[in-house]
């Protein structure tokens, strides 16, 4: 499981490049991770090719609902807004209010506050009281309860609702466990061998974000 300095400034180097070649200078996305880091949030959104890419899955799937749980501050969350028609709604679960009043601040600035409802408290409290279908269902959250998450994105679509669940390799550790966030995932990819309500893969990831990978579904 390669994931050394070396490998990490190559990936890190090749996603600027990919960055400058095929993503505009966005400046509501950069004040947002300025404010982000300004208020003290740890830097663990997604990249900003990840981002290009679910603002693209939100597209390509015509998502006019889509559910998000964890908000930290918005920077993904103002990806997926810009992909939404202009009645189209975000709803997004965060547990920290501190965290969620710098998200609605950055939505403010990205001038799409009006597209996004933030729901503060622990999300497994927020999930039953939803009501979907939702079209796209984006999970980025404590990855201990990654199982549980899937089971309500699952209950929350309909037939063609795109899941996505982030971070479920951890650089390679999801072979072998052993902290809680990984073996939350394990759990999650146990739940998948029986679960016949989607269809799934998972791919693996490098980039300025270290060695990971997403889970990729469907409702059948």
């Amino acid at each position: 499981m390669s994931d050394s300095t070396g490998d990490r400034d190559v990936w890190s180097r090749v996603d600027r490049y990919l960055e400058t070649a095929l993503l505009p200078e966005d400046p509501a996305l950069a004040q947002a991770l300025a404010r982000n880091a300004d208020e003290g949030l740890p830097p663990i959104d997604v990249s900003p090719a990840q981002g290009r890419f679910l603002h693209l899955l939100a597209r390509i799937a015509g998502a006019r609902r889509i559910l998000e749980i964890g908000t930290l501050g918005g920077y993904s969350t103002i990806q997926l807004a810009r992909a939404l028609p202009t009645d189209g709604v975000v709803v997004t679960c965060e547990y920290s209010p501190d965290h969620a009043a710098v998200a609605r601040a950055n939505l403010e600035q990205a001038g799409l506050a009006e597209r996004v409802e933030i729901r503060v408290g622990p999300a497994l409290e927020t999930l039953p009281t939803l009501t979907g279908p939702f079209d796209l269902v984006f999970v980025d959250a404590d990855k201990q309860n990654n199982a549980a998450y899937l089971d309500h994105a699952i209950r929350l679509g309909r037939p063609g609702t795109v899941i996505v669940v982030d971070n479920v390799v951890r650089g390679g550790r999801l072979l072998t466990g052993g902290d809680p966030q990984v073996e939350g995932s394990r759990r999650m990819f146990a739940a998948l061998q029986r679960e016949e309500r989607v269809e799934a893969t998972a791919l693996q990831t490098v980039g300025a974000k270290g060695y990971d990978g997403f889970l990729l579904a469907r409702v059948r």
